[in-house]
């Protein structure tokens, strides 16, 4: 997702309501991701820190994961597929 598309997705009921939440009430590990995916997008790699790095590893671990776990049939409206975006990815067929 382009990081206009991802701040935007962010800012959605469908984005907030999914996810492990750390605290009752709270942001989601992925919903926090997001920003951080946000601000890397928008970063030159050259400047890059340890964390960045450390932070796009994380990511690419997580979609890979959870892309082994698709559910069957439409996936157009499953927690499945708003939990991959708040990561930054979207995996219906040309929305990534």
């Amino acid at each position: 997702m382009s990081p206009k598309a991802l701040a935007a997705w962010l800012k959605t009921p469908e984005s907030k309501e999914v996810g492990f939440k750390s605290t009752e009430g709270g942001e989601s590990i992925g919903h926090r991701s997001g920003k951080k995916i946000i601000l890397l997008l928008d970063k030159p790699n050259a400047n890059f820190t340890g964390d960045d790095f450390s932070h796009a590893r994380k990511v690419v671990g997580y979609i890979h994961r959870h892309l082994a776990q698709r559910p069957a049939g439409d996936i157009s409206q499953t927690h499945w597929r708003y939990s991959l975006m708040n990561w930054g990815h979207d995996p219906l067929p040309g929305k990534s």
